[in-house]
């Protein structure tokens, strides 16, 4: 069976087919036996033993990897071909994939798009043919090829038969119909794009491009290849994390890095950060949203807990049944400055109380058992209640709770506001959460851990310890019944049958959004405060960041470079790279919007459209909005600025601050001069095809 089905018949000449129909044939015949060679290892894998520690990790990792490469394999089949390369040297021509694919003899059917090989098929052009004649890009539609289009890169290399409709795939795919999910364009990224996503990790990209640019199809495209390529982002030495501006984009954007083979990426916004973050509600005060949205207030959150953290000034004497023992305040600092440096408050009680016990058993001259006096040290209320008033356990909500409830609290720890100032973040409800409180918790979380650490560490620990005792009473008796002739049971250490009997404890389900991670890629970047931008550097270690957004977009204004506001808040190496033309939105749409974002940000980096929708910009009365609608009848709608609309099959209603990121072929906004220049500028650049602008007072006709 054909793998193409083109409506144009001067493409179907079989001169211009026949290497393909022979590829596909061999990739078909390739991709069975790959798909069961892998289903088989899945299947051996699984069923291996699970192991501890290290092997459990490794044969977990490997179930997870041969799991993503099989269901992308059955995803794909033949169209995880995007197309090939003709090498002007005259040497075989090369096939390009979502994966990397071999015959059983080892013959390269497919290269990996994110390969050094791969790379010509996206950064070649006429001007830079990158050692290739031509090349070929496929368009599919339901496992098929419903068109394709080849480029001729170096006039005088090229052999064979060429359709040279040059434009026909890639200017159809941009002006076809949107689903609820972004479309695949893999196979159409352009030089420009191909360039950003292949760069390095070192530092902090930032990648700003106006709307249409493909700033999230670099984004999500860079994660995928930095995962394959730069070997220090494994999963093992932290991963990449993936931030987006809030739940719809992530919902649009959900199918792009499963169908790049990437499964591993944790995606998330900054409100998944932490738990407070659904329930929070955005701050009306500008002026409190001004004072939470620096560094300086995250920076608060450590003397706020080094408050809590200062050894007692007074001793307390210790009544044991063998001895008296007194503490002094210097034994109370050297215990405190005992705690490793970076552990969390509530964990580090574990390392202070050890360090304290350890010093006052080493000081004893009584002829105890050091664990019985340890046991009796717990046991003495006057040092328990110092031990536990000196370094109490903290709850995140109720620390930042108290800066927001006591005005001398958040005197001590922000000394730089003003009495105004500090009399206007206090609240009558504390604990009443806004996205402004976001980073503060956030901090408060990190350096504080978890306050229940200690005890379930206790309890986990003298679980584990009972199930080592049984398991020894279960060796002992193995052992002691062993009556094979070469008593294997008794050639065991007793250690090793027991450590092989009882599986390492599990501490709780990980957190996977806490980090650290290798890499963090955040798009609509320009909307981050200062106090956002340390929720990400406490999960990012490395500094190595990739910064995807558009400075004409900030909502709330972003009047200085890049450089100086990635610098300002923790970024030492930055780097730029600008996208500056726009494949999505019609020219008829950009002649619009370009005069509104020019009138607040003159030097607004506005991209230049590359197709004309032939639609022009309507104008006219809310009255007319179910007839604009219904006559909408394929592809998707978005209506913005309505909330009395309700979402349908294919149109969506948001309001203005949630249209960020999307595309729609219709966008229809609701009396759009009543909202601020960046807002109307970001609704209306959505659109694919046809803009239209309703307002509520008057009808002009349509």
């Amino acid at each position: 069976m054909t793998a193409f089905s083109l409506a144009d018949h001067t493409k179907s000449d079989p001169l211009l087919l026949a290497e393909d129909e022979r590829h596909f044939a061999a990739m078909a015949d390739s991709l069975e036996h790959a798909i069961a060679d892998l289903a088989a290892r899945l299947e051996d894998v699984r069923r291996a033993p699970g192991g501890r520690g290290q092997q459990a990790l490794d044969r977990d990792q490997e179930v997870h990897r041969l799991t993503a490469r099989l269901r992308t394999l059955r995803r794909y089949s033949l169209d995880l071909c995007l197309g090939r390369m003709v090498p002007a040297d005259g040497s075989p021509t090369v096939y390009v994939g979502r994966l990397g694919l071999a015959d059983r003899a080892g013959t390269r059917l497919l290269v990996d798009w994110r390969s050094p090989a791969a790379e010509p098929f996206f950064a070649a052009t006429q001007a830079h043919p990158r050692g290739l004649a031509s090349r070929r890009r496929y368009r599919w539609t339901g496992g098929r090829i419903t068109d394709y289009w080849d480029e001729v890169l170096d006039p005088g290399a090229v052999a064979g038969p060429l359709a040279l409709d040059e434009d026909s795939a890639f200017i159809a795919s941009l002006g076809s119909s949107r689903s609820p999910r972004m479309r695949d364009v893999l196979g159409t990224i352009a030089a420009d794009q191909d360039a950003i996503i292949r760069a390095g990790s070192r530092g902090a990209l930032v990648v700003d491009g106006g709307p249409g640019t493909g700033k999230t199809v670099v984004a999500l495209h860079r994660a995928a290849y930095l995962l394959h390529a730069d070997p220090r982002l494994g999963s093992r030495r932290g991963g990449v994390l993936f931030v987006g501006p809030h739940r719809a984009y992530l919902a649009y954007v959900a199918d792009v890095l499963p169908s790049l083979g990437e499964e591993g990426v944790q995606t998330c916004t900054l409100r998944d950060l932490l738990p407070e973050g659904a329930a929070a509600v955005p701050e009306v005060d500008p002026e409190i949203a001004r004072l939470k949205a620096t560094a300086a207030m995250v920076a608060a959150v450590e003397p706020a807990v080094a408050l809590y953290e200062e050894p007692p000034t007074r001793g307390v004497l210790v009544e044991t049944p063998w001895v008296d023992l007194w503490v002094a305040p210097e034994d109370w600092a050297e215990a405190f400055a005992a705690v490793d440096p970076g552990t969390p408050h509530n964990e580090a009680r574990d390392e202070v109380w050890e360090a304290l016990a350890t010093l006052l058993v080493d000081r004893c001259d009584a002829d105890v058992p050091p664990e019985q006096l340890r046991r009796a040290l717990t046991q003495d209320e006057a040092l328990v209640d110092a031990f536990g008033g000196a370094w109490p356990r903290l709850d995140p909500a109720e620390l930042v709770g108290d800066l927001w409830s006591v005005p001398a609290y958040l005197r001590r720890c922000a000394p730089w506001l003003a009495p105004d100032e500090v009399r206007r973040l206090q609240r009558a409800d504390p604990q009443a959460w806004t996205t402004s409180d976001l980073p503060m918790l956030d901090a408060a979380r990190q350096r504080l851990g978890d306050p229940d650490t200690s005890r379930r560490r206790r309890r986990e620990e003298a679980e584990l310890a009972a199930q080592r005792e049984e398991m020894a009473h279960v060796v002992d008796h193995l052992v002691a019944t062993d009556d094979s002739e070469m008593m294997v049971m008794s050639m065991l250490r007793r250690e090793d049958l027991g450590a092989a009997l009882v599986a390492d404890a599990q501490v709780g389900d990980p957190d996977l959004l806490a980090g650290p991670f290798a890499h963090v890629v955040v798009d609509e970047a320009q909307e981050l405060t200062d106090a956002e931008w340390q929720m990400l550097l406490l999960r990012c270690p490395s500094r190595s960041v990739t910064v995807v957004g558009d400075r004409a977009q900030a909502r709330h204004g972003f009047a200085e470079s890049w450089r100086e506001r990635l610098q300002r808040v923790g970024f030492d190496e930055v780097r730029e790279a600008t996208l500056s033309v726009n494949y999505r939105t019609p020219e008829e749409v950009m002649v619009e919007a370009e005069p509104v974002i020019r009138a607040v940000l003159p030097d607004a980096n506005v991209p230049t459209s590359i197709r004309s929708g032939g639609i022009p910009v309507v104008r006219g009365s809310y009255d007319d909005l179910d007839r604009i609608l219904a006559a909408h009848t394929e592809g998707t709608a978005c209506v913005v600025g309505d909330p009395s609309l309700l979402d349908g099959p294919r149109v969506r209603s948001l309001p203005p601050e949630l249209v960020k990121g999307l595309e729609f072929d219709l966008v229809v906004l609701v009396d759009p001069e009543s909202w601020g220049a960046v807002d109307r500028y970001v609704a209306m650049t959505r659109a694919t095809r046809q803009l239209v602008l309703l307002e509520r007072r008057g009808s002009v006709a349509l």
